[in-house]
């Protein structure tokens, strides 16, 4: 196409200004995402007010440079005080033109970036694209119209996830929606938008404002059954209610006054703490795949993977290695469990593809690229093997002294141990330096966290490889030193410690779960001890009614399989308190000496959050964790802790440590040595971030 440039800049803008013909192409070139920084919407005001005040000039096109066309609002700025002009002047400004403006979307167009296509008076789309409004998932709502456009441009029904949710739509249900006009080729989107444009110069064009609310019947009940059918996911979390109540303005109020009405919310959400936790968050995820150390370290090749285990956790990570094209060898020497194994995979990816979320060729890829084996000989070739056998540490040694036998020479070696010392298991090899854990949490193929453990002679590249197998199988990895339990059951034991000792006390297991689920966890200790099952790591022939737990389980109370732990299940599986679970418990009290008392929901809330959180500052102290986000980032990632109070060591933030400190006086706990030299000092938890040993 030929271009007619525009004069050379004193200073280099993001926002680049040239003409084809008679159409002015506005491109956002502000790497790597296009983010609409200040620059960013200035040189957008500017050029658009250029392209109208040229007669040459019939349309405009607005595209993005780079990989995608904006990635939305520049997160670094939200810091600071709003400076004009703000989106909205420039989407005001868009649809005002009297000259039509159409936006030429490729890669994604996410927050402010789908906000300045909707704007716009045409969307072209290149196929692949994602488009998405994900505010809610850092504790805002869409600030420059999106809550208003949307629901105008596509059905209420379907605007309500994305809104509400942040959930992505792809280029084909955008086409489907009509939320854009074309899906073309990306080799093809330029030109083709530059023809729509000028065909909708000859055309009366209607800004998005204009039009009515897209619902199919009662517009308000739609909402309100949106928000009853999604209440337990959005329960406490300020974002989604008020993106729920910017909707109902879409209906109840003039655009103009919603859209003035959604971006003062959205201000005001800005400076909240849930955001400020959920944007703490963001980075945090963004930064565990950071390590110093590591800059200019290559990863290992990692094409074949063999697993030696085919119960639970090895079948559920050989499905997250197949859907992401890696080839599995499957290693049992049950037949039984083995065929178990494959057939919940075939059933799993046949899941998936009846739900859409996964292509059937790739289903059938997936199929194909997985081997069975009942010999350790067949895991020869793998680049990579992960045992995930039962937690014994002499199961694990002779697995491993047994894959020093038959493993190539540089294959990485890794363990799915939760709690058991890498060092030790390493040591039943010639090779430590080819051997790290990496912990996958319970359902393996959809749990996002990865635990990257590393031994003492873990070699720099074994580590890199953790991190990047994690991107390529779509998990947030941290990495973590090596200690019993590693960063979350370490500090999930001293959790479970406490309520044990309130249970023995006289609280409940409904009264202490209740705490838990309050705070936003989805279930509490109890009921997630019965779901696991009581048994796990339990053995008959070696119990002797040290705990409670070895108590229930001696009286055949494994959890829900057995229909009896901490709690009796009816028939439908539904928990209901227990006489014989009590009993065993009062039992286990007079046997200790334990007096039993009513304890108050402050102090079980202090004592089940305020010991596990200064272990977490342990953890920082001796190096096993890197920085005070990355247990956040496990916690929130690989133990459910609510993402909106933004993980333990953020949560101590924000409290404060001098109020920390005190509280876990209060409940009869001597702060850690390190939370007291933070405490005296003065000091941040940051300071306490190093090289991870």
């Amino acid at each position: 196409m030929t271009h007619r440039p525009a004069a050379a800049p004193a200073m280099m803008s993001p926002v680049l200004y040239a003409c084809d013909g008679a159409v002015a192409i506005v491109s956002i070139d502000n790497p790597p995402v296009n983010a609409l920084s200040l620059p960013v919407r200035r040189g957008l005001r500017e050029a658009l007010g250029r392209a109208v005040a040229d007669p040459a000039v019939k349309a405009i096109l607005i595209v993005g440079t780079g990989r995608i066309f904006c990635g939305g609002a520049d997160i670094r700025e939200f810091d600071r005080a709003a400076a004009a002009p703000s989106l909205t002047d420039v989407l005001d400004a868009i649809e005002a033109s009297r000259k039509p403006v159409v936006a030429a979307v490729h890669g994604a167009a996410l927050g402010g970036g789908l906000e300045l296509a909707m704007a716009c008076h045409g969307r072209l789309c290149a196929t692949g694209t994602r488009l998405a409004l994900p505010e809610v998932t850092l504790g805002l709502i869409p600030g420059a119209g999106g809550t208003q456009r949307l629901p105008r441009l596509i059905p209420l029904r379907d605007a309500l996830p994305m809104i509400v949710m942040g959930k992505p739509i792809d280029a084909a249900q955008a086409d489907r929606l009509e939320l854009v006009d074309q899906v073309v080729a990306p080799d093809a989107l330029i030109d083709s938008a530059r023809d729509y444009a000028l065909g909708l110069a000859d055309r009366e064009v209607h800004p998005v404002r204009s039009r009515p609310v897209n619902a199919d019947g009662d517009a308000l009940a739609i909402i309100d059954g949106f928000a009853q059918e999604h209440r337990a996911r959005i329960l406490g979390q300020e974002a989604p209610a008020a993106a729920l109540d910017a909707l109902r303005n879409a209906i109840r109020i003039g655009f103009d006054e919603a859209v003035a009405n959604e971006r003062t919310v959205s201000l005001k959400l800005r400076t909240g703490p849930q955001s400020v936790a959920l944007r703490h968050l963001h980075f945090a995820e963004r930064e565990v795949f950071k390590l110093p150390g590591l800059d200019g370290v290559a990863a290992r090749r990692m094409e074949r993977v063999g697993i030696v285990g085919a119960g639970t956790m090895g079948t559920g990570i050989a499905l997250a290695m197949l859907s992401a094209g890696l080839s599995v060898m499957l290693v049992e020497q049950q037949p039984a469990v083995l065929c178990r194994a494959r057939d919940a995979i075939e059933a799993r990816l046949v899941r998936d593809v009846a739900k859409g979320s996964m292509a059937r060729a790739q289903a059938d890829t997936a199929l194909r690229q997985l081997e069975l084996s009942d010999a350790y000989q067949d895991l020869g070739e793998a680049d990579l093997i992960i045992e995930a056998a039962y937690e014994s540490m002499g199961v694990k040694q002779d697995i491993f002294a047994m894959l020093d036998q038959v493993a190539r020479t540089g294959a990485i070696l890794a363990s799915n141990t939760s709690y058991l010392d890498i060092d030790a298991i390493a040591a039943a090899t010639r090779r430590p330096q080819d051997v790290m854990g990496l912990h996958f949490f319970s359902p393996a193929n959809i749990m996002r966290l990865l635990e990257v453990v590393r031994g003492r002679e873990s070699a720099p590249d074994i580590i890199a490889s953790g991190l990047s197998l994690a991107r390529k199988i779509g998990k947030v990895p941290v990495v973590a030193g090596n200690c019993h339990g590693f960063i979350g059951n370490r500090m999930l034991a001293v959790r479970r410690i406490e309520a044990e000792a309130m249970l023995a006390e006289g609280a409940t297991p409904q009264a202490i779960d209740r705490i838990i689920e309050a705070f936003g966890f989805p279930m509490g200790p109890f009921r997630m001890a019965d779901l696991a099952g009581l048994d796990l790591g339990w053995s008959a022939t070696t119990s002797s009614g040290a705990t409670i737990r070895e108590r229930l389980n001696e009286a055949g109370r494994h959890g829900q399989k057995a229909g009896a732990g901490f709690y009796d299940y009816d028939i439908a599986g539904k928990a209901v308190p227990s006489l014989a679970a009590d009993a065993i418990v009062r039992r286990y009290a007079q046997d200790h000496g334990i007096a039993q008392r009513l304890i108050d929901s402050e102090e079980m809330h202090d004592r089940l959050f305020l010991p596990m959180i200064d272990e977490g500052i342990r953890i920082l102290a001796e190096g096993v964790a890197l920085r005070p986000g990355d247990i956040d980032v496990v916690w929130v990632n690989g133990y459910g802790w609510p993402r909106h109070t933004g993980g333990p060591m953020h949560f101590a933030r924000a409290m404060g440590l001098g109020n920390l400190a005190d509280g876990l006086r209060s409940i009869g706990v001597a702060p850690s040595p390190a939370l007291q030299k933070l405490v005296a000092s003065g000091a941040s938890l940051d300071t306490l971030a190093q090289s991870i040993g």
